[in-house]
């Protein structure tokens, strides 16, 4: 714009109302149009328009090519940063880390060194927050997922290295691995490890793959599962899904006896 800011500033803004930020540019353009560059300057005599012509004026500098505001912010636990007033939220692999943010008058980018990883609309408002659905659903899954793995690794922890093979063989069946887990391990805790792991080489032998098969090579080698207290129900089902590694007394009763034997 051909004008100082103190003519702008008295001359344009004044008794002036704008709906958005689009509307101001809109404004300012058809301001400077018809009444700024028509104006005669008082030191040149000249009306901006007809000094600058195409023939008279010279190329400038290049600019930086990015212009964009930039800020750095750290991605908190809730998978939000900070920036300009509202929360922006990130992949939940950049908790902790410190990003990038790179703003214009329409978007917010966030970037990880070079590589953009979150785009947003620009909000002019303050106390917002964009993305929180979008990457907490991707954290619930990942916490979903990270909890499958560590009930198969206490299973596999507990029926030993074919129990893994019999998992992997389990996965390409259509059957859900998750439920399969979960009632393998409700087999743990009524016969316990040894049992459960010879029904299932028997089980794997037989190329027979479900915790079902297991449950009935078990229940036709037992009277019935072992006598125990029924697991304490909380509130809370999903505490309820939680399985504990079985624990042998063998070696509590090891020590205590001879122990009770030498004050006797």
């Amino acid at each position: 714009m051909p004008s100082g800011p103190g003519y702008v500033r008295q001359n344009f803004w004044p008794l002036r109302s704008f709906s958005d930020l689009a509307d101001v540019n809109t404004q300012a353009r058809q301001w400077v149009g018809e009444i700024a560059n028509r104006r005669k300057h008082r030191e040149t005599g000249q009306a901006p328009e007809e000094r600058f012509q195409q023939e008279f004026l010279r190329p400038v500098p290049l600019l930086a090519p990015d212009y964009r505001d930039s800020a750095e912010a750290v991605v908190h636990k809730d998978l939000r940063l900070s920036f300009d007033g509202n929360r922006y939220c990130a992949p939940p692999r950049c908790v902790g880390h410190k990003l990038t943010v790179k703003a214009d008058a329409s978007t917010v980018s966030i970037y990880d060194q070079s590589k953009e990883i979150a785009s947003y609309a620009r909000c002019w408002e303050r106390g917002r927050v964009f993305g929180a659905e979008r990457f907490q659903k991707e954290l619930f899954a990942q916490l979903e997922a990270a909890q499958r793995s560590a009930a198969q690794q206490r299973l596999v922890k507990l029926l030993g290295p074919p129990s893994e093979l019999y998992l992997a063989k389990l996965a390409e069946t259509d059957r859900s691995l998750a439920r399969q887990v979960r009632e393998l391990l409700g087999l743990v805790r009524d016969y316990g490890p040894e049992i459960v792991a010879g029904a299932l080489q028997k089980a794997y032998a037989a190329q027979a793959f479900g915790s079902d098969y297991i449950a009935n090579i078990v229940r036709q080698q037992q009277q019935g599962p072992r006598d125990i207290q029924p697991p304490l129900r909380l509130k809370h089902s999903a505490l309820n899904e939680l399985a504990t590694d079985p624990l042998s007394l063998a070696e509590y009763d090891a020590f205590l006896i001879p122990a009770s034997k030498e004050t006797a």
